[in-house]
């Protein structure tokens, strides 16, 4: 498309002159605004005032300029017959393009305390003449800032204001791409201070979080937190608390399909996993893993709570219950104790894209969904994986994918009986987890040891040979996994590798 007029209505005249003297070189009809129709005259640049389109002065001192059908049925109508006859009958210009910047509204919170003065910065006419634009991206040019400024001139010079469908498309996603980081600026500075004011009274009850990560912090959970669960009984869900539940759905994701599982978590990390014949069985098995931990733990399964289990938990404090049901029975006890949180899980499917606040920013990134298979494991050993190792493994990576970075899991008879976390070394994670599963008791003769990430040396091959560990799971990736491959043949110990790295920052 040829752009033959343009609507240019902007704060920051910084590098607009060349762009104005090109427009006009191309015989492109300017239409404008207060200051900046002030600019372009002072140019020596025929404009047309705004005001002689709608037949309206600025007026409210100068919050209202631009919005009027005069303006936006020439930005918003199809260059389709219908549409233009309508224009034609209310005699309203097509507008070709819109360039527009915005009013510095960050960069006045920046500067001032002085909230008028701020709320006169929220920029109304302009996003509106942005968002318009943007939507009739296949008939309409936008410009939504001064970033865009060097793209749009270079075009205009290489091709003479002709813009291709690609170049509208891709300008109109710059251009909403600046409404949506003007109105989350806007929003930050409303929400300043004010969660437990304001959105106790907009949003759901569920969403209002029992405080933030400390008790003098305020929370609030944006998601539908009732689409994947039924809140049964108990306080209202803190800060930690929904970051526990989170890492514990997760966690039972892997672990949702077969024989009854209990897992029981602190502070994100499981500290209690095992897999029984019975939901009794695995919760007694979960406990032993850790009981010092479980204390004050968010406990989940895959299977329906019964009235036996729930009495074996009801003699431990907990914070949170998760089960996909409860026996009417079960359900009767537990709700005695007012305070501890029930829920109940509809479905353990989780998002495919996960998000993450960082410095002044959010990262986004794939969910880690990958759950090994017997067909991720590679044997590097010259002693085979038993067909019980294989297992036994598959169950320890599964564990260890859902503790923190570094982090060693140690397994026997599908239970969780040793874990090292959130060390600086693997040697660390491991000699905590070596330690964690003695002192509670557990023989380490014939556990096996999975390792969220390749091992550099082979002193975790050593360390775990001393200990009784006669099998190794681990992603490999090391320059040196060959010593590590030596050190299990050595022992007589069998060791797969999957190429599949589980970190957990």
């Amino acid at each position: 498309m040829q752009i033959r007029s343009a609507l240019i209505s902007v704060y920051s005249k910084d590098g607009l002159e060349p762009i104005i003297r090109r427009l006009h070189e191309l015989g492109v009809q300017l239409y404008s605004t207060g200051g900046t129709q002030s600019y372009i005259q002072k140019l020596g640049i025929p404009v047309t005032s705004v005001e002689s389109l709608t037949g309206y002065p600025s007026i409210l001192d100068g919050r209202v300029k631009t919005l009027h059908p005069a303006v936006f049925g020439g930005l918003l109508a199809r260059r389709e017959a219908a549409h233009l006859a309508q224009l034609e009958e209310y005699k309203i210009p097509e507008l070709d393009c819109v360039i527009v910047d915005l009013y510095p509204f960050e960069e006045t919170v920046a500067t001032s305390n002085d909230p008028a003065e701020i709320i006169e910065k929220i920029d109304i006419g302009g996003v509106s003449l942005i968002r318009a634009a943007a939507k009739n991206w296949k008939d309409v040019v936008v410009v939504g800032s001064k970033e865009e400024y060097k793209m749009f001139l270079d075009l205009l010079h290489e091709q003479a204001g002709e813009f291709s469908a690609l170049e509208r498309r891709e300008l109109a996603r710059r251009a909403f791409k600046v409404t949506s980081n003007y109105d989350i600026a806007i929003f930050n500075w409303f929400n300043e201070g004010t969660a437990d004011i304001s959105f106790k009274h907009s949003i759901h009850r569920s969403d209002i979080l029992r405080y933030g990560e400390n008790p003098h912090q305020n929370g609030v959970f944006f998601g539908d937190f009732e689409k994947i669960f039924d809140k049964l009984g108990g306080k209202a869900i803190s800060y930690n608390n929904l970051v526990d539940i989170d890492a514990a759905v997760l966690l039972m994701r892997e672990f949702q399909v077969g024989k009854p599982c209990f897992a029981i978590l602190k502070h994100t990390n499981a500290c209690g996993v095992a897999r029984r014949h019975t939901l009794l069985e695995a919760w007694q098995a979960a406990l032993a893993c850790d009981p010092t931990s479980a204390f004050g733990g968010i406990f989940i399964t895959n299977s329906t709570v019964d009235l036996q289990t729930a009495e074996d938990i009801n003699k431990l404090f907990y914070e949170v219950l998760i089960a996909p049901d409860f026996e009417p029975s079960a359900l009767e006890l537990l709700r005695k104790k007012e305070q501890r949180i029930l829920l109940k899980i509809k479905s353990f499917e989780v998002p495919k894209r996960s998000f993450r606040s960082l410095l002044n920013g959010v990262v986004e990134q794939d969910t880690d969904l990958k759950t090994e298979t017997e067909a991720d494991l590679r044997t590097v050993t010259e002693r085979k994986l038993t067909a019980k190792e294989v297992g036994e493994l598959i169950f320890a990576v599964k564990c260890v994918k859902h503790l923190k970075s570094n982090a060693i899991a140690l397994v026997k008879e599908r239970q969780l009986i040793g874990m090292g976390c959130g060390q600086p070394s693997r040697v660390d994670a491991l000699r905590q987890a070596i330690a964690k599963a003695k002192s509670f008791g557990f023989d380490l003769k014939g556990a096996v040891m999975a390792s969220d990430a390749f091992f550099p040396f082979p002193d975790c091959v050593e360390i775990a040979h001393e200990a009784g560990i006669t099998a190794v799971i681990q992603p490999g990736g090391s320059m040196r996994d060959q010593e590590s491959i030596d050190a299990c043949n050595k022992f007589g110990m069998a060791m797969a590798m999957t190429g599949i790295r589980h970190f957990r920052h």
